[in-house]
């Protein structure tokens, strides 16, 4: 599950700080019948405000109107979800890092105790995550442990554990 908004990889243009804090915010500038949207963020460095163009100069009409409420109000879900979308990623030059960004659910630890365990793993938002490392937290291995029990047999999944990973999975873990 997410926590906060991921941070952004980008150097700052006045300091040279790799890493953007995303505010939160929008901002929304219309001019007669075009309007420009971008999403601010703020140097880690220097605090310094960057923009990051989402849509340039687009007729108002083609955006829904509840788009437009959305952008208004600063939704988190929809900056999270512009965050994540590849063109403006790449329109951005700009990669997340989704460190401390996210946290694990387990709904408890009673099936840890039991000698086969059949888990699947829902992801709440897109967050690009190592499987092996999912297990290791779930389970209280370290990252070794998992790769030396994937070897073995003894964690068996349809998905590649070593590999970053962003939807749904299963597996089963042998003791």
């Amino acid at each position: 599950m997410p926590i906060c908004l991921p941070i952004v990889r980008r150097r700052c243009h006045v300091c040279a700080s790799p890493h953007l804090r995303p505010s939160g915010k929008i901002r929304v500038n219309a001019n007669h019948k075009l309007i420009d949207i971008w999403l601010l963020a703020l140097c880690t460095g220097c605090g310094d405000t960057v923009k990051l163009t989402v849509l340039e100069r687009t007729t108002v009409r083609t955006i829904r109107p509840e788009l437009l409420d959305q952008l208004h109000d600063n939704d988190r879900g929809l900056i999270a979800e512009l965050l994540q979308d590849p063109a403006v990623q790449r329109r951005n030059r700009f990669v997340l890092n989704w460190d401390g960004a996210w946290r694990l659910d387990t709904n408890g630890s009673a099936h840890l105790d039991r000698e086969v365990v059949d888990v699947s793993v829902r992801f709440a938002a897109r967050i690009p995550v190592r499987p092996a490392r999912l297990i290791a937290e779930g389970f209280g291995l370290s990252r070794a442990e998992v790769d030396r029990l994937s070897e073995e047999g003894k964690i068996v999944s349809t998905v590649r554990l070593s590999g970053k990973l962003s939807g749904d999975f299963a597996f089963t873990f042998k003791r």
